[in-house]
């Protein structure tokens, strides 16, 4: 892992995902929701107005699911917090 750390493009992304988790978090399941939308719609025959609003509620909904599960962080946060 630290190999990896040590190249120039894969060394920022971990120190990016490093310093805003959940930001990365998202952009890496808005991009795998979008990606298996592109491959599996890609035969229905959508307009592109209806490819915008697809990709934009994914990657919403990705938000969404990292937003929800960020809230069990906060639990243990408090958790640890109170230990102390």
């Amino acid at each position: 892992m630290e190999r990896l750390k040590q190249l120039p493009v894969l060394g920022a992304l971990f120190t990016f995902a490093d310093a805003r988790p959940r930001l990365a978090a998202w952009i890496v399941l808005s991009l795998g929701i979008v990606i298996l939308l592109l491959v599996e719609a890609r035969d229905v025959g959508l307009l592109l107005g209806q490819w915008v609003a697809l990709i934009v509620a994914s990657v919403l909904v990705a938000g969404l699911c990292i937003w929800i599960v960020s809230w069990e962080d906060k639990d243990e946060a408090a958790e640890e917090a109170a230990e102390k």
